[in-house]
């Protein structure tokens, strides 16, 4: 079976989806890697090193594209969402996508693939089980958000993060606090650290105080009712107005004395909740920085805009874009692991055939968008169904 690498065409997108180290693993599985020319050159690799691992150097995007049986991308969407109709057309029935899709955003792409009769897996659904931690590339692109959300911070802060005794004085350390201790949130108090920062951290769920603080930082006490926050795959659950009212309230004082603020709060295929308002900006020191890193989900402070770096009531608010892309090198390393493990899991190690793919496997049945012409993940045709629904009864009246 051969397995297509294209280059990337998503904005600005410097990763691949693998990497030659990883080329030697999916051979021993029975695996032929055709790669475009050069479609690794912006993270660090070279052709030659493919085609000293093995991999095929393909000059032309539409042969590499007719000759594969899998195709992996990154991003196999543009800007706004939808599949290149250019790729589209190079593509035949049965192939199978891998790639992140974000088909609960933009569920047209599954009624594109579907209508193409492409197989697509989207890995944004990987189920955030143990078994399939080796595969999450979400939890691995969280880890660079969140390491580079405070590289982002300490640039734009008009102070420096550690305490220093210096000839000229005592500086004072910079007080930063983590909404969300999830990967990214994690990863942030690590890098915050190590830069000499006093951190704060909150989570809704009580259990990431212990992780909050083997990293050095100090776990927020809110008195709510946390219960219930997360989906059984492993993701936030959308909570009531009325709980994300309670939970400003709590933290405005923390945020108010803050110098950074970092949040990370996401609802998987919903709009991101707002953790921060205007007046509580507002209320903020001058000179302070919030680096809202679900700002293309709309973002959890009530101000930011997407993919900008704005300055409000002496505040600088960033709303970066596809951080990981910055670390191309690392990222797609990552990357390329975990997608190398999801496709020898799907294929059983190469034992199995694209019409035997197990889905009985959880892991198999949540990623896996379409099959065979139709879409056949359960959410995906839920929300198409009330979407068509919908549409309907408008048209009744």
């Amino acid at each position: 079976m051969n397995i297509g690498i294209p280059k990337e065409t998503f904005p600005d997108e410097q990763r691949v989806a693998l990497i030659p180290p990883v080329i030697s693993k999916l051979a021993a599985a029975g695996f032929t890697v055709l790669i475009q020319k050069d479609a690794g050159k912006l993270a660090g690799f070279s052709d030659e090193e493919y085609q000293a691992k093995g991999a095929i150097i393909v000059p032309e995007r539409q042969s590499l594209l007719s000759r594969s049986d899998f195709i992996f991308f990154v991003h196999a969407l543009d800007k706004e969402g939808k599949l290149s109709r250019d790729d589209l057309d190079m593509m035949h029935p049965g192939q199978i996508l891998i790639s992140l899709l974000n088909p609960l955003a933009s569920p047209d792409v599954a009624i594109t693939l579907a209508g193409k009769g492409i197989d697509a897996f989207a890995l944004e659904l990987v189920p955030r089980i143990a078994r399939a931690q080796s595969m999450d590339v979400l939890s691995s692109m969280a880890t660079i958000a969140g390491y580079k959300a405070i590289l982002l911070a300490a640039d734009h802060l008009p102070r420096l993060f550690p305490l220093l005794m210096t000839a000229a004085g005592t500086l004072l350390p910079a007080k930063v606090f983590v909404v969300g201790a999830g990967v990214a949130g994690l990863q942030a108090i690590a890098t915050a650290r190590r830069l000499g920062a006093v951190v704060q951290a909150w989570d809704v769920r009580s259990a990431a105080r212990e992780q909050v603080e083997s990293l050095g930082a100090s776990f927020v006490e809110f008195p709510m009712e946390n219960t219930d926050s997360e989906t059984a795959g492993g993701y936030a659950r959308t909570m009531d107005e009325l709980f994300y009212e309670r939970q400003r309230e709590l933290m405005t004082p923390v945020i108010v004395e803050s110098h950074v603020v970092v949040t990370s709060a996401a609802v998987f295929g919903s709009r991101a909740p707002i953790l921060i308002t205007e007046d509580m900006v507002q209320r903020m020191q001058p000179g302070a920085v919030i680096v809202d890193l679900v700002g293309e989900q709309g973002g959890n402070c009530e101000l930011t805009e997407a993919c900008k770096i704005i300055v409000r009531h002496d505040v600088t608010i960033i709303s970066p874009a596809n951080l990981a892309s910055t670390v191309p090198y690392h990222a797609s390393q990552m990357f390329a692991n975990n997608l190398t493990n999801f496709v020898l899991h799907l294929t059983g190690q190469g034992k199995t055939p694209p019409a035997d793919f197990n889905r009985e496997d959880q892991i198999v049945r949540e990623t896996m968008i379409t099959r065979g012409g139709e879409v056949v993940h359960p959410a995906l045709k839920k929300l198409l169904d009330a979407r068509a629904s919908g549409s309907t009864s408008g048209g009744k009246t």
